[in-house]
């Protein structure tokens, strides 16, 4: 029989560990790219919170247009609301996103799941409102393409109509990026406004 050189088993061991290397390599960055749909997004450059949520002056309302759904289109129906005057914007689109939630008063459709609450809301200086939602608005949500895109625009719209500071719209739930709220429309970006949805 002839000896197997000590040269033959060293490479033999070499490829081997090369071979492991390159599999612990691959299973690092499968388990890192897993978790980038799901990760915690801090809203950089937040406004700072102001103390308190007062009205600018007592008594004193702005008018805001909000977006709806309707059972005749698949358009945005637009619905004048009255709500306080607070000296920050930040306050005004929870105001706003939370008036959107409690439904129309014009008998158009709500494109929230009634179950759905707003967890917080944050405007950056460079014009991205981040806006969470609860869990509910996912697992409640009707499904369909156009539902998910009534859904963001209704949302998306309504602010960037309203407040002028606010260009663009980041959706988040139970404070993580999500891909999808129903599995068609990509989350992982900020939304512009898309005013063509809204009924003329």
């Amino acid at each position: 029989m002839k000896k197997i050189s000590r040269k033959k088993i060293s490479r033999k061991k070499v490829a081997i560990l090369v071979v492991l290397i390159a599999i612990l390599a691959i299973l690092v960055v499968i388990f890192f790219k897993s978790g980038i749909r799901e990760r915690i997004i801090p809203p950089p450059s937040a406004l700072p919170a102001e103390p308190g949520i007062q009205p600018a002056e007592p008594g004193e309302t702005i008018k805001i247009v909000l977006f709806f759904l309707s059972e005749e289109d698949t358009y945005l129906h637009p619905e004048e609301r009255e709500i306080p005057a607070y000296s920050s914007v930040v306050h005004q689109a929870k105001r706003a996103i939370g008036e959107l939630i409690k439904g129309s008063q014009s008998g158009y459709i709500s494109p929230f799941p009634p179950e759905t609450e707003l967890r917080e809301l944050y405007v950056t200086r460079k014009g991205v409102a981040y806006v969470d939602f609860s869990k509910e608005i996912v697992e409640k949500h009707l499904s369909g393409s156009s539902a998910e895109i009534s859904t963001i625009f209704s949302v998306v719209n309504s602010l960037t109509y309203n407040f002028s500071s606010i260009e663009k719209v980041f959706i988040l739930i139970e404070g993580q990026e999500r891909e999808t709220l129903g599995g068609h429309i990509n989350l992982s970006r900020p939304f512009l406004p898309l005013y063509d949805l809204i009924a003329k």
